[in-house]
């Protein structure tokens, strides 16, 4: 498709706004006189304070809804295949829409944007909480990934923009991949306690407070990062979240339905073809949403590539573990939740000892590590039976996987945004966030097909033959992330 085909919109600040705009931390609005009072007090720890904090509720949303999703369907009626839906929904939004995130940051700014983002996930969360059907809820969520769409890449370009330092961006950095890996177990203990102790309706309604706290403070203590010359690609955009999303619908569809019909077969297809696409439109865009030349440099490459396979991988641990907690092991949701409680403390903490790690020994020991630490949690996960334990069958596997998830994917933010350009820097988060998105929807949608495909084998032991054969599935994702790990450069970062 030629490119002067495409609607975009095309923003060009002037040298005296940009300027205005780099030397305030205001945002640039032509010769706008009172950009000197959007000066943001210069408050770094509460800025940090109101970035991670986003960020984990962004993240936390990913798998808070896993404990209550028994609930969830008796509740709303859902059925087992399309269940998956209430995660992929989100995920797929949050994801298909990231890098037309990372460019709108450019055109209305990026702490404008952030502030929108998070204002936006916090009205779709408390619209969630009071859902009665299933369509509502799942239009509540879509809405949820549209809002961290808008949030999530102006989130890392604001944090490199308040944080100059270069050891001081590598902490806050390492605490931003810390509380996006971490998030995702610590959404499983949140989602247990609120759907124990109070309703499911709780997942959704624990944003509010939180959300509307960041949406006050962001544009106090927020710095907007300089704005530079952009283009949106609308037909790039359609082009991606329609791509994925026909993927991810042709293979839940195949779970439940199998691979002898057109409905599978057609949207796969379509799926293949419109990311086809996409790459090709981002060869020839002049500013593409998908900067190609993001993946030159190696360690970026290879960072990127793992933060696509490593969630494909790890997201089955928690979709299909805690069906299995609950539903064969008989645990309570609250119980089910602190199951994973070692797994978030254990990466939590490796993505504390990044910032030390690192400079030390440089990404590639500590990728390959974490990598095998991972695979190797995999494997201990299938072989849960029917009348496995917590603490002989499922906690060593949990271990392994926090060690090795800490070690393996901490420090790669850090590799990614470290050496990128300054005007680079909304699109090489979007795009990391996109991959990471990506990965946690089209590989629990293979977990879900395959799982499927067991259960139906094995009636008997449906939920047991499910998770071991999605367990497995992962573990052969996982081979791959070692094999990418093995690919960076044996350097140090400084």
């Amino acid at each position: 498709m030629p490119q002067q085909a495409q609607p975009q919109t095309t923003v060009a600040p002037t040298a005296a706004a940009s300027g205005a705009a780099t030397a305030t931390g205001g945002e640039t609005h032509g010769h706008d006189t009172r950009t000197h009072q959007a000066q943001p007090r210069s408050r770094p720890g509460i800025a940090l304070a109101v970035i991670l904090s986003a960020q984990l509720m962004l993240m936390i949303d990913a798998t808070v809804m896993n404990v209550a999703l028994p609930r969830i369907a008796t509740g709303l009626h859902f059925t087992s295949s399309s269940l998956a839906w209430v995660l992929d929904s989100y995920t797929l939004t949050f994801g298909g829409l990231l890098l037309l995130g990372g460019r709108l940051g450019d055109l209305v700014g990026r702490r404008r944007l952030f502030t929108l983002g998070i204002a936006l996930f916090t009205l779709a969360s408390l619209a969630g909480g009071l859902a009665t059907s299933a369509s509502w809820l799942l239009i509540t969520r879509v809405l949820q990934g549209v809002g961290a769409a808008a949030a999530g890449p102006s989130a890392i370009a604001l944090l490199n923009s308040t944080f100059t330092d270069p050891k001081a961006r590598v902490r806050a950095l390492s605490l931003f991949a810390g509380m996006s890996s971490a998030g995702f177990s610590l959404g499983l203990i949140l989602g247990g306690m609120l759907t124990e102790a109070l309703d499911w309706r709780w997942v959704m309604f624990i944003n509010v407070p939180f959300g509307a706290v960041a949406t006050l403070l962001a544009p106090r203590y927020l710095k907007q990062p300089p704005r530079h010359e952009t283009q949106l690609d609308v037909f790039g955009a359609i082009a991606a979240t329609a791509g994925i999303g026909s993927l991810v619908y042709g293979l839940i569809h195949a779970a439940s339905n199998g691979w002898g019909n057109t409905a599978t077969v057609a949207p796969i297809t379509a799926g293949v073809v419109l990311l086809a696409g996409f790459l090709l439109l981002q060869l020839r865009a002049e500013h593409p949403l998908l900067p190609l030349h993001l993946f030159k440099d190696r360690n970026r490459a290879a960072a990127y590539a793992n933060y696509l396979l490593g969630p494909a991988a790890g997201m089955g641990t928690f979709f299909f573990l805690t069906q299995y907690l609950q539903d064969v092991l008989h645990y309570s949701p609250v119980r089910t939740g602190f199951a994973f409680l070692p797994m978030a403390a254990l990466v939590f903490t490796m993505s504390r000892l990044v910032p030390r790690l690192l400079p030390r020994f440089g990404p590639k020991p500590m990728a390959v590590l974490g990598t095998v630490l991972m695979l190797s949690g995999l494997i201990g996960f299938t072989q849960v039976g029917q009348h496995s334990s917590y603490f002989a069958d499922l906690l060593a596997p949990m271990l392994l996987m926090g060690l090795g998830m800490g070690l393996a994917f901490s420090p790669l933010m850090v590799v990614i945004m470290a050496t990128v350009r300054p005007e680079d820097a909304g699109a090489a988060g979007g795009t990391m966030q996109t991959l990471q998105q990506t990965g946690v929807t089209l590989g629990l949608a293979v977990l879900v097909t395959i799982a499927g495909s067991a259960s139906r084998a094995h009636p008997a032991t449906a939920i047991t033959s499910g998770t071991t054969a999605a367990m497995a599935t992962a573990a052969v994702i996982s081979v791959l992330t070692v094999l990418v790990s093995l690919t960076f450069k044996p350097t140090r970062t400084n």
